[in-house]
């Protein structure tokens, strides 16, 4: 613990308290030091009250509940507020269209500077209502699912909303992911219809979406209609009778469709998320709940106000652009952003001219891109006006103590509120993070638990609760919450597995954390077999599966290693079969690189392959990771006793593969 006890804290910014540079208005901020004190007291001990209230002020019910919450963790049978119906699309886009139709909705901000647009509330409606009414007249019912592979155009937010205006069940998969990752995804969920582009566009490159889309769909037999936006207008195969351009679909339609009225509990999406048994997966997420805490966070972890304009950086095809970009600010009804680009295309002050264009109030973004973006120095920021930013966020992972003060520094300019926010795609939406008003803030640390959240360290061995303050432990979760997923897939006992069963009464998420003398939580990462690479949490299975399926491998294992712009990095060690010849080390590894990217997509390719002649085992065979991991950390001189391997020789061999690996450079 003693990395946390030197760590600078700081006060409420100058922007939360109404001083500081620039000459915006500045609201005062919705929750102080006390009233997040009773409230959160209330939000764990009054729990039917409190969320009740909440329940009933946030969201418009076409029938009211009687039942704040039902269920618990013992048999994954959580419910809140079960007996009512709403729609979400209705509370994302009707009540604020009929209040102020012009009020700008969406910004798109193209990949090219100045070809994005603005979209009012008015039109996010008539452009829902007629692709709701497409969808319908392609045959889509309430409960059936719609794959989403859109890049970050406006269309994909208005898939999701006209999918949930109609009670269908979207599933977004990030346009990053190869075709045999859609097809498993689309085959998973019994999707009927997919959602894509002709092309994409990110960085200046343009990204063969339909092609994909094409592969992926040879091997989908229950999809029976493609719906494509033209982005690029390039020549696209087109096949008859399955395949319809959006905007010819949409423009046969009237511009007004009834919202379908679904239960609380209804889903609203399935997303798609790594696990450690190689296998992604499909976590559902139900209407009202979810609807609930993404709306909370935005208005109480970023202050938004009726007049903010909220920026979230990332990609709708992740748990983050689904609750920061569409739903959490379309429940508040300000306008939010959405970015095609990249933090440095065509410049790295791409940011920082969305900014000051925008004059946006809030930025959420990845500390993958701040660690980016503080390599290539700081004159990038200089001469940009960020004083309309009250509150900058960090998303994705634990941000280091560096990134965040050159953050604050540079961008917020020690006057901005600085979230640090911990969640994951199980959770949808905040779980531990600063509130600007209210919470002094530590460079690297959490903070302090929002509405609901009880959480508590537990010795990993034992499963008991670890008491006090500056200690460590797993972080689990000690009620069920509203915005919490229900299940898997078509595999609940799979979700109890991995969630609720490894420590019984608690929700498990997987991650280790340390809470210090101030009772702050440090979030420390993984502790199962899952990497984060920027952002993105990618199992160590699913890439091990990919290696093996090329001809020369018999056998995988892939650790995470530390890395200084993308958090962690992949490492994949591979053992080849005896019987296979390669003519170049450098071409193989090229190949094995490139297995992986054609299965799973290329934010999942290692960052170095070593070709090693066999793995550690146990025993019992089982590979000991905690080696490969140890030794590609630089760290083989701290590998510990390795007489329990069946063959403790290999690990010799491993270290001097690594050495040389390491002398080329």
């Amino acid at each position: 613990m003693a990395e946390y006890r030197e760590v600078k804290t700081y006060d409420i910014p100058a922007r939360l308290k109404g001083k500081g540079t620039g000459s915006h208005d500045r609201p005062k901020p919705h929750i102080d030091e006390a009233t997040y004190k009773s409230n959160y007291q209330a939000s764990i001990t009054k729990i039917d009250e409190f969320w009740g209230k909440l329940g009933r002020e946030t969201i418009d019910w076409d029938v009211p509940f009687k039942t704040v919450r039902h269920g618990g963790f013992e048999k994954g049978d959580v419910a809140w507020f079960p007996e009512g119906q709403l729609n979400a699309s209705y509370n994302c886009v009707d009540r604020w269209a009929f209040r102020h139709p012009d009020k700008t909705a969406i910004i798109w901000e193209a990949d090219e500077p100045g070809q994005g647009k603005e979209i009012s509330y008015k039109e996010l409606l008539a452009e829902v209502c007629q692709v709701a009414n497409a969808l319908t007249n392609m045959g889509v019912r309430k409960g059936d699912a719609v794959i989403v592979y859109l890049p970050m155009i406006p269309e994909a937010a208005v898939a999701l909303l006209a999918c949930a205006r109609i009670g269908a069940v979207h599933s977004v998969v990030f346009a990053g992911f190869s075709a045999d990752s859609l097809r498993d995804r689309a085959v998973d969920c019994d999707a009927r219809v997919v959602i894509t582009t002709d092309e994409g566009k990110r960085g200046g490159r343009t990204i063969a979406t339909k092609s994909i889309v094409d592969a992926a769909l040879k091997e989908c037999p229950k999809v029976e209609h493609c719906l494509v936006v033209k982005r690029t207008g390039s020549d696209v195969p087109m096949q008859e009778g399955r395949d319809k351009w959006w905007h010819d679909a949409a423009a046969a339609e009237r511009a007004y469709c009834s919202p379908v009225p679904v239960q609380s509990e209804d889903p609203l999406f399935i997303l798609y998320t790594s696990g450690s048994t190689g296998k992604p997966k499909g976590v559902v997420h139900s209407t009202a709940g979810y609807l609930l805490g993404t709306a909370l966070t935005v208005k109480h972890i970023f202050d938004v106000h009726e007049n903010d304009r909220f920026a979230c950086m990332a990609d709708v095809g992740w748990i983050t652009g689904h609750s920061y970009i569409v739903y959490g600010p379309l429940m508040n009804g300000v306008t939010t952003l959405i970015f095609e680009s990249t933090p440095v295309y065509p410049t790295a002050s791409r940011y920082w001219e969305v900014v000051a264009q925008h004059k946006l109030t809030q930025f959420y973004t990845a500390p993958t891109s701040i660690r980016l973006l503080r390599r290539l120095g700081e004159e990038h920021v200089k001469g940009h006006d960020l004083t309309s930013l009250r509150v900058i966020g960090t998303v994705g992972e634990p941000i280091n103590p560096e990134a965040w003060d050159w953050y604050n520094e540079n961008v917020g300019h020690g006057e901005c509120a600085v979230v640090d926010t911990y969640w994951q795609t199980e959770t949808g939406a905040h779980m531990i993070s600063p509130f600007p008003g209210a919470t002094k803030t530590k460079p690297g640390s959490a903070t302090v638990p929002f509405w609901g959240v009880e959480p508590v360290l537990l010795d990993p061995q034992s499963g008991k609760l670890i008491e006090g303050n500056e200690v460590e432990g797993v972080l689990a979760i000690k009620q069920p919450w509203p915005s919490m997923a229900r299940t898997i897939k078509g595999d609940h006992q799979r979700f109890l597995d991995v969630y609720l069963k490894p420590y019984p009464g608690y929700y498990f998420t997987g991650d280790g954390a340390a809470r210090d003398k101030d009772g702050y939580i440090w979030i420390k990462g993984r502790v199962d077999d899952v990497c984060n690479v920027s952002g993105h949490r990618i199992g160590t299975a699913e890439i091990e599966s990919a290696l093996i399926q090329h001809p020369g491998v018999s056998e995988s294992a892939v650790v995470g290693i530390a890395d200084e712009v993308t958090g962690q990095a992949i490492c994949a060690y591979v053992a080849l079969k005896p019987s296979f010849s390669y003519d170049s080390h450098e071409a193989l590894v090229k190949e094995l690189v490139l297995q992986v990217r054609r299965n799973i997509g290329p934010f999942a390719a290692p960052k170095k392959i070593l070709v090693v002649k066999d793995l550690p085992k146990t025993r019992s065979g089982k590979i000991m990771r905690r080696i490969l991991r140890k030794v590609a950390s630089n760290e083989a001189d701290q590998l510990g006793d390795v007489s329990s391997l069946a063959d403790p020789s290999v690990v010799d061999g491993i270290i001097e593969v690594w050495n040389k690996d390491q002398a080329k450079k």
